[in-house]
């Protein structure tokens, strides 16, 4: 199918292709999509579940153990090399299995951050992967949309495209449908939409002709592969820091082996218990529990409705100390329904809800029909013709079962728009009627800077007219006359403030304004931009977007949790202000900022407008931008909501930008560091509360980690150092390694969040993992460990003097050391009890396996002879617990007498 598209007409590119502007039949995009594979370039595959397993074994230290470990098989050492080996093994799987989980964790993220595209198939209208599309699909395009697939046009209004990722065209390029001669090279093909540009402006249709490595992207597709994944903030810090840690604990392993080897002790148990204790203390795994843990998060925050783009995002969200939100839809509902018109001639009251066509429109009481008002069919003829949405009626209920048939209402496209549809229907004016009795000839789009659409429209008696709609005041400077009933008159000064004070009375009330104005025209220039001007204004429409009901309770805890919220909207300062004081966000008295404010001040007195200021109205995306810069200058870590293309570089300025999932443009989603599925304001909260909760879970598993990895080295050092023994045989190291690690380790990446989590400022960006005391408790429990274990394994000496007991003591005591120890380290302020003994059941069931393991080690009885242990008795086992639960018991007394 690699055909000259650009040279050939559309309609006999769809013939060629066996499509039409009702798109593909099912069964032949199936068939397609059999043939032709998925649309997507090649990647680099994920590591295989072998190769995963397999790089469980690139740790040096593991490595020199297995070589080790197999000379002493040699040797004669059979069932010591061979037990050692599986628990080798058993890490292995254990470390296998945590990184599968991350792998699958990852992958899934990707598929859910797969763009989607609107199509036509089957006649039917559809939201599909962008994976989906094959040669021949029909597909809507629209502004802020990366462009899918190399596209043939169909229809195409005011279009242009951001082709610089292909061509390095700086400017955006005008695009058209008509064919261009067959050598016209690339960036000059106006009828073609190359796969991986960018729509910046205008709306149209087109034809896929070609897909994944078959477009033009494609040819240069081994320039876009390969990327590896970028590993996080905090993960390239205790990448760092596991190397010194390394050192350290190597420095100590060889010291232990040459104590032991100046005693006499034999050289071969001794370089098997160095390296083996090296294996165990030496936490390599630091990087990946952070990878694991934040895997789990992003999970997590996929159940809260929050899709993470990229995963430091994860330990920045709990940083956030400002979140700048936009109000519609993701404060208020973005359910609009028009409630107000204002005409010259009188206010209008409009009834219904939601987008239904069911209501009336009514003045004084009584119902006004077309016929008796000339201008307001005039308004409502420029709203339903200025406007690219559409309201499908769906059938629901089957009629069985007690399930009554009804008709619902599903809008695509803008729901400001969808109103003013609906509020046109309720007076029986549609679209469809319209679009019989006007022509549309051209459109400038809407965007955030100009704040106005217009189109151009031809009736049927050859005259054409300008319609246009957008903000109040913008309209309003550019009209020179208004309508009133049938007669149009010159707008004077005093016209202007009634329409002003209209425009304040229904901001006051919460209603978003919009304007609509009209003009006839003779002669079309080639910029029909330049139209804009001397128009008649017809009137204005108060739209009511309710604040959504969970946002007012979210704003509570971001006030306890430190996070200051700004509401940053183009809408009028006035409804801006209504709708703050609704929800708590300011009160009546306090400041709200506009754009015009932030262009007019200066220096300090900006600063101080941003940095005290709480809602921002009528602001364009540049505004936006020198709001995230003022305030990261002062210091702030800063949440950013947008859905817009001008959106992006305040986006991607943020430290967390957030996009919608909903309403967004595929530019806005690609810049945000996370999605917001539902483009809710709560989710932003529930995602920072998430977070933090990643957060103080991966300080969780630091903690315990290192403490129990410090414990160990410190029972082996200090024994030496007492000239005693060695407390633990190699297999016994590696054991404790495999029961203490693994399993309860895993279990404190899902406990769940301090109840006090959203009680607590922000942490700040820079903080060291090891700050607010964490090395210390580190030190300390670690220290507590090592002492508690090594007094026990001498005591059990001078007392019995029996080395296998006097190991199997200090075997058991540091086991039920790091088990207890492992409860401690789910809060760093509350104690165990007041944290909830059975609030991570994960956890509970953890420490029962781990227990289990142990207790297998010394009374089934091949274990036992492996082990090298003896079976405690009841006396025995109350010394253990007792030496075992001291740490815990001295560290609570210790928090206890802190808070007295």
């Amino acid at each position: 199918m690699k055909l000259l598209w650009h040279s050939t007409d559309w309609v006999e590119c769809m013939a060629l292709l066996e499509s039409s502007e009702q798109g593909l039949s099912t069964k032949l995009a199936e068939q397609r999509r059999q043939r032709f594979g998925p649309n997507r370039l090649q990647q680099t595959p994920p590591p295989s579940a072998w190769q995963l397993f397999l790089g469980q074994f690139k740790d040096f230290m593991t490595l020199v153990l297995l070589v080790a470990t197999l000379i002493s098989g040699l040797l004669g050492e059979y069932a010591d090399a061979l037990s050692i080996i599986a628990i080798v093994l058993l890490n292995a799987l254990l470390g296998f299995v945590q990184e599968y989980r991350a792998e699958k964790a990852i992958a899934a993220l990707a598929k859910l951050n797969s763009p989607q595209v609107d199509i036509r198939r089957d006649g039917r209208d559809l939201t599909v992967d962008v994976e989906e599309l094959v040669p021949g699909d029909y597909v809507f395009i629209h502004p802020g949309m990366r462009v899918p697939a190399d596209l043939r046009l169909v229809h195409a209004v005011a279009l242009e495209v951001d082709e610089a990722p292909l061509t390095g065209e700086s400017l955006p390029v005008r695009k058209s449908v008509e064919p261009v001669p067959a050598d016209t090279p690339l960036h000059e093909r106006a009828c073609m939409l190359y796969s991986g540009t960018l729509v910046t402006r205008g709306h149209g249709s087109g034809l896929v002709v070609a897909t994944g490595m078959e477009t033009e992207v494609g040819r240069i597709a081994q320039m876009l592969q390969g990327v590896g994944r970028e590993p996080t903030p905090l993960q390239a810090r205790l990448e760092q820091l596991g190397q010194y840690i390394v050192w350290g604990c190597l420095l100590i392993c060889a010291a232990v082996v040459l104590m032991g080897l100046y005693r006499g002790e034999n050289p071969t148990t001794m370089f098997l218990a160095g390296v083996s204790l090296a294996v165990a203390a030496i936490p390599e795994g630091l990087p990946a529990i952070v990878t694991i843990a934040l895997a789990i998060g992003v999970q997590r925050m996929l159940r809260a409705q929050a899709i993470v783009r990229k995963l430091p995002a994860v330990e920045t969200l709990g940083c956030a100390s400002v979140i700048c939100s936009d109000k519609t839809g993701t404060l208020t509902k973005n359910e609009m329904t028009v409630r107000r018109i204002w005409l010259a001639s009188g206010g209008i009251e409009v009834s219904g809800e939601g987008y239904a066509p069911e209501g009336q429109l009514s003045r004084a009481g009584r119902p006004l029909a077309l016929q008796q008002a000339t201008d307001l069919k005039q308004l409502l003829t420029i709203v339903a013709l200025c406007n690219n949405a559409a309201i499908v009626a769906v059938k629901e209920g089957n009629g069985r079962f007690g399930l009554r048939r009804r008709t619902a209402y599903q809008i695509k496209g803008d729901p400001t728009e969808a109103a003013l549809l609906s509020v046109a229907s309720k007076a029986g004016l549609t679209r469809e009627k319209l679009l019989s009795e006007y022509e549309m000839l051209d459109e400038i789009p809407f965007d955030s800077e100009r704040k106005r659409m217009s189109v151009l429209v031809a009736d049927k008696r050859g005259n054409r007219w300008l319609y246009s709609k957008g903000a109040p005041d913008v309209l309003l400077a550019r009209c020179t006359h208004y309508l009133e009933g049938k007669t149009v008159k010159p707008l004077r000064p005093e016209q202007v403030e009634l329409v002003q004070a209209v425009m304040a009375e229904m901001g006051d009330a919460a209603l978003r304004v919009l304007a609509a104005a009209y003009r006839p025209v003779e002669h079309v220039p080639s910029q029909i931009e330049t139209l804009e001007g001397h128009l008649v204004f017809v009137g204005l429409l108060g739209l009511i977007d309710p604040p959504r009901p969970e946002v007012k309770e979210a704003l509570k805890v971001c006030r306890r949790a430190g996070i200051r919220t700004v509401m940053i909207t183009g809408d009028h300062a006035r409804t801006a202000r209504a709708i703050g004081v609704e929800l708590g966000l300011i009160g009546t008295h306090d400041a709200v900022y506009s754009g015009v404010d932030l262009d007019r001040l200066q220096g300090a007195e900006l600063e101080r407008a941003i940095n005290q200021g709480r809602i921002f109205a009528r602001v364009s995306p540049h505004h936006k931008l020198k709001i995230v810069q003022t305030l990261k200058r002062a210091g702030q870590v800063v949440a950013m909501t947008g859905d817009g293309i001008n959106d992006a570089p305040a986006l991607m300025e943020a430290d967390i930008g957030v996009a919608m999932g909903r309403t967004g443009t595929d530019v806005a989603k690609e810049a945000a560091d996370l999605v917001l599925r539902d483009d809710n304001f709560a989710t932003i909260v529930a995602a920072v509360r998430e977070g933090r909760g990643i957060y103080d879970n991966i300080r969780k598993f630091i903690r315990y980690l290192l403490s129990c990895n410090v414990g160990e080295l410190l029972t082996v050092f200090l024994t030496m150092l007492l000239r005693l023994p060695l407390p633990l045989r190699p297999l016994q190291i590696l054991w404790v390694n495999l029961v203490t690690d693994g399993l309860p380790a895993m279990a404190l990446g899902v406990d769940p969040p301090d109840p006090d989590l959203m009680e607590r400022s922000p942490r700040s960006k820079n903080e060291n993992i090891f700050a607010r005391g964490l090395a210390r408790r580190i030190l300390t429990r670690g220290v507590l460990i090592g002492i508690t274990t090594t007094l026990v394994f001498a005591g059990t000496m001078l007392h019995a003097d029996d080395l296998k007991l006097a190991r199997t003591m200090a075997f058991a005591t540091l086991v039920f050391c790091q088990l207890f120890h492992v409860f401690d380290c789910r809060s760093e302020t509350m104690g165990i009890m007041e944290k909830g003994l059975f609030s991570n059941p994960y956890l509970i069931v953890a420490v029962l396996l781990s227990s289990l393991m142990f207790w297998a080690a010394l009374y089934v009885p091949p274990l036992r002879t492996l082990f090298d242990t003896v079976a405690l008795d009841t006396s025995q086992w109350l010394v253990v617990l007792a030496a075992a639960g001291m740490p815990t018991v001295v560290i609570g007394l210790r928090r206890l007498l802190r808070r007295r």
